[in-house]
């Protein structure tokens, strides 16, 4: 049986398949916009270390030399080296070549390696010379720098980190958070009702203390009057008037919290239910608890793809290299100035025989062409692009587990008419219908947070010269916009819901989704909060232990049984311990995420339940029985056939 509504492809209308065609075509075209630069770009040129003669250290000829060796490394922070300055530093003014391995240790020539006859393949190291040398035949002779130690340090706080806490953390963290989402089922009215009744007990012992004290004081007749004006702002705790001041503000937010309380009551019964609800539809379809890790695995890739265009990017332009000349002070060396340029590959040292140290260096990538001319903007591009599919896949998700909860909410015989495969069913058919939808609504996020970036940038560039009217007005608007983007968060996130149920364009389904919450504004107001509440103190509960249990296997208070982990090799433990909090916070947080869309689908669900049903026969409630018992509703009889809405 399914809605009025609910088919696949016969509640698109044409208009909104053109809005879907034009909006998914926009996001393939944001995508592939940015591919043309691979064509030009050469990511070697920032993954591998090149010598002098612009050839690349690790691959090629050079695949067994991975490392670069500087002759003199110092050149290199040589401010007022004339080359350096002329060349805008853009290139080390020393000899480069490829190694197998940097030298590790101090070395020198001594006096007797200066005399006549003495063989420079006695003397020197031939892996470190330039591969046009050969010490064994060569009659040059020149004098060799003192190597610089290259020291390779290596931690193994890394390895403890992966190997010892992060399976662990992963593992507990996982087990706790899908335990503590069944147990939700059972146990969410008892935790609702002592966290109110818990508030409402720190709020009594509160009147009571504000009294207490201020009847203290009162029988010492400490008024303000005999105090003052002061900074000592601990003495004003020793007067009647701030204890009686904290006790009428106690005592109001104490009556409003139980008036609500008394008021709400039914809508707090209601979010209860519907809370115990998501956990049975969880149960149900375990697998939307694993969805996160498809998102995780879909950001790394939008993130590495925007990494690597970048990358090409940065890199597109043609290499120049120029004729410098390393010793300026060698016979004619004085008149190399830098400008003429070369091919490291045919360049030959002789064509400069007044000058011996003339070398055909790399100097800068070509600015002149067309990709370089435009770096900036196809960065901005890159970057807006990068938003979008974020968002996009964030919006994918978002609907994918909307469509999967609303398939159960939607079932009228619960669990025999839930679809047997929800969550791959709902995927397809969001990439198949609704890919325009979601690209539209990550579209309008994008262009909010991009105004939100150019706001702090402008802030940051201009903060030196602001005045305090101007820094004023950045914060209001930078306030504005992060107001902005939370409700267009919170606005899209609905539609998407929308979307999975009615299969409906985003701005109709935007719509809809705003008006009915608008219409039970209240019970939005409860349900949010008392979810938000008991997510809360689920993630304090997996967070706090884990990082309890990390606590006492880091400081080793508890030694696990053939573990190779010992907790004396960590010289301070508190880095691995905030690192698995941290990941337990990021497991827990998936999890959560999860339960939190079954909960505001299934509230959607159960909103527009409640307008388009009365109980009767033709138009029965697809709530649970215990929603309907506690607004006084039910069905009046039987359901008969599957086309019945």
């Amino acid at each position: 049986m399914e809605l009025e509504g609910l088919t696949e492809p016969d509640f698109l209308h044409p208009i909104i398949r053109l809005q879907n065609t034009l909006c998914g075509t926009s996001l393939d075209f944001s995508i592939c916009g940015v591919v043309t630069p691979w064509l030009y770009g050469d990511p070697r040129q920032v993954l591998y270390p090149r010598n002098s003669a612009g050839m690349y250290c690790g691959i090629g000829v050079y695949k067994d030399q991975p490392s670069v060796f500087y002759y003199n490394i110092l050149k290199c922070a040589a401010s007022l080296n004339v080359i350096a300055a002329t060349l805008n530093g853009l290139q080390c003014p020393t000899t480069q070549v490829c190694v197998q391995q940097c030298p590790n240790t101090f070395w020198g020539l001594s006096v007797t390696d200066y005399l006549p006859g003495v063989k420079p393949a006695n003397v020197f190291n031939q892996s470190l010379c330039l591969p046009t040398i050969n010490l064994e035949n060569t009659n040059l002779v020149c004098s060799l720098p003192s190597k610089l130690s290259f020291l390779n340090v290596f931690s193994l706080f890394g390895y403890f980190i992966i190997n010892a806490s992060m399976p662990l953390d992963s593992v507990f963290s996982m087990v706790v958070s899908f335990l503590f989402l069944l147990l939700l089922r059972f146990i969410a009215p008892v935790i609702v009702w002592v966290l109110i009744l818990g508030v409402l007990a720190v709020g009594a012992y509160g009147i009571y203390h504000c009294w207490w004290e201020y009847d203290n004081y009162n029988k010492l007749n400490a008024s303000i009057s005999t105090v003052g004006f002061t900074t000592n702002f601990g003495v004003y705790l020793q007067v009647k008037e701030t204890w009686l001041a904290f006790l009428i503000i106690i005592s109001v937010v104490e009556a409003i919290l139980l008036l609500t309380l008394i008021f709400l009551r039914t809508r707090i019964f209601i979010a209860i239910a519907l809370i115990q609800e998501s956990s049975k539809a969880i149960s149900h379809m375990m697998s939307t608890l694993f969805y996160p890790i498809i998102t995780f695995i879909l950001l790394l890739v939008c993130v590495a793809y925007w990494g690597i265009t970048a990358l090409y990017l940065a890199t597109s332009g043609t290499q120049v290299y120029n004729v410098v000349a390393l010793n300026s002070t060698q016979g004619t060396c004085g008149q190399i100035m830098g400008n003429v340029t070369c091919d490291p590959q045919t360049f030959n040292s002789s064509d400069y025989p007044g000058c011996p140290s003339a070398r055909c260096v790399f100097i800068m990538y070509n600015t002149q062409g067309l990709w370089q001319r435009n770096m900036f903007n196809l960065q901005i591009y890159n970057v807006v692009a990068f938003l979008w599919c974020i968002n996009f896949v964030l919006a994918l998700g978002q609907c994918t587990l909307a469509g999967a909860f609303a398939s159960y909410y939607w079932a009228f015989s619960k669990p025999s008419d839930i679809p047997t495969f929800p969550l791959s069913q709902a995927f397809i058919r969001t990439l198949r219908y609704h890919v325009g939808s979601l690209a539209f609504g990550a579209l309008i996020l994008t262009l909010v947070q991009l105004v939100r970036i150019i706001l702090e940038y402008l802030d940051h560039k201009t903060r030196a010269a602001q005045n305090p009217c101007a820094r004023f007005l950045f914060c209001c608007l930078k306030c504005c916009f992060w107001c902005l983007e939370k409700f267009i968060k919170f606005l899209n996130r609905n539609a998407y819901i929308m979307i999975a149920v009615y299969g409906k364009n985003f701005c109709v389904s935007a719509k809809n989704a705003f008006l009915l919450l608008m219409r039970n504004i209240v019970r939005v107001v409860v349900l949010d909060k008392i979810t938000d509440l008991l997510l809360f103190f689920g993630k304090l509960l997996v967070v706090g232990g884990v990082g309890v249990l990390a606590f006492f296997f880091f400081s080793g208070r508890i030694i696990l049984p053939g573990s190779s982990f010992r907790p004396q090799m960590l010289h301070y433990y508190w880095m691995p311990i905030i690192v698995v909090i941290v990941g337990a916070y990021l497991i827990a947080h998936g999890f959560f995420s999860v339960y939190n869309m079954c909960v505001d689908t299934l509230f959607l669900c159960f909103l527009e339940d409640l307008e388009r049903h009365d109980g009767s026969v033709q138009k029965p409630y697809y709530m649970s029985k215990n929603l309907m018992k506690i607004l006084n509703k039910k069905n009046q009889g039987p359901k008969k056939g599957k086309d019945k809405n």
